[in-house]
């Protein structure tokens, strides 16, 4: 006789009879209670449950294990105990969903087509968020006292003067590979003068607003989205609202702003940092003095390659911010969201910036500029 409150099977030949507890804690001694009942009894035998019998969810597994799932072989006068029974017979009877079959190319052109719509209401939101901060510009520009300038302030100080170390090193070091390349290639044709042509052009059209661009998106606009998107998970924006401010004004202008300043003057340090590094590899592989190169630079590089890259940067900066902003608010409130919205910001800035700045090259060809 088992000691009491441990669990019973009894077998009388017409039904098996349980008894004491079928809960979690004896799982082990129920499983193997079962197992040894299996052998023995009939395969339409019936299980009656004592009144007295505490049973939970594990114990009504292994009941309904033994009678193969059939809810109706189980047998108790305890209402509470039987709907039990029935819940698990529920639960377990649902079919696992089935693996969706991969449907080879009509899959590929699905994802294919739901990319495209994806990226068709990224731009249908960016179109709207752009038009929401220039009718933001407009409301405040005749406004002084709307202006936030301690925050746009803290802004430039954050974008710009703390990426101006980052930025020129890179476009110093930039510059420099290019120079290098070009005097291997050019050395052969006996025109490695003009390398300090292939220098300037490169960074004064294009390397110097285009590096620049691609840093700060990395950095400032990830950065921008990462914040907002804090805030929005902490609920700090429907604050802001409810103090009678509009998000727009109080999150987005002075980031925009700030990008506006702070990245012409980045795209001004990169090409000079990119000049000279062209120059350090000029001087110390092709036997030409400083003087030399920049005189050449001076003689032979028209001021509209540079006004060319500085017109594109304030389009750059607007671009970012607004990208940057815009992924900020989509966050939707975990710390999950914040980070996938926050690569897809850099990911959406950084395509935005080369397609632009490619579209920007083809135009100023046609217009011999």
């Amino acid at each position: 006789m088992s000691e009491r409150g441990s669990a019973q099977l009894v077998d009388d030949g017409s039904r098996i009879t349980i008894r004491g507890d079928w809960t979690l804690e004896h799982i082990s001694e129920l499983a193997a209670l079962c197992a040894q009942m299996r052998k023995a009894a009939r395969s339409d035998v019936a299980l009656d449950i004592e009144v007295e019998s505490r049973i939970d969810t594990a114990g009504a597994s292994v009941l309904l294990d033994l009678v193969a799932g059939d809810s109706q072989r189980v047998l108790t006068a305890n209402d509470a105990t039987r709907q039990l029974i029935a819940a698990v017979a529920r639960a377990e009877g649902v079919p696992p969903p089935k693996r969706k079959r991969d449907a080879g190319f009509l899959g590929i052109v699905a994802n294919v087509g739901n990319a495209l719509e994806a990226m068709w209401r990224n731009t249908l939101g960016l179109v709207g968020f752009i038009g929401l901060i220039l009718s933001s510009f407009a409301r405040s520009a005749l406004r002084p006292s709307q202006w936030r300038t301690t925050s746009t302030v803290a802004h430039i100080e954050q974008t710009g003067l703390n990426a101006t170390p980052i930025v020129a090193l890179l476009c110093f070091l930039v510059g420099a590979v290019v120079a290098f390349l070009g005097a291997v290639v050019l050395r052969d044709f006996g025109a490695s003068i003009f390398t300090v042509e292939l220098v300037g052009y490169s960074f004064l059209r294009e390397f110097g607003v285009l590096l620049t661009a691609i840093m700060v998106a990395g950095r400032s606009g990830s950065a921008f989205t990462a914040q907002i998107g804090s805030m929005k998970a902490r609920e700090e924006i429907d604050a802001i609202r409810t103090l009678g401010l509009q998000p727009v004004d109080v999150l987005v202008m002075p980031r925009v702003i700030a990008l506006l300043v702070s990245l012409p003057i980045l795209t001004l340090v990169g090409m000079l940092a990119g000049i000279i590094g062209g120059a350090v590899v000029c001087v110390a592989t092709l036997d030409i003095s400083p003087l030399m190169f920049f005189t050449r630079l001076q003689e032979t590089t028209s001021i509209r390659h540079f006004w060319v890259g500085m017109s594109k940067a304030p389009l750059f900066a607007f671009l970012i911010a607004a990208i940057g902003c815009m992924e900020g608010f989509k966050v939707s409130g975990s710390a999950e969201s914040v980070g996938t919205h926050t690569t897809s910001s850099v990911v959406q800035s950084i395509f935005v910036v080369i397609l632009v700045d490619a579209l920007a090259a083809v135009f100023f060809l046609e217009i011999d500029l």
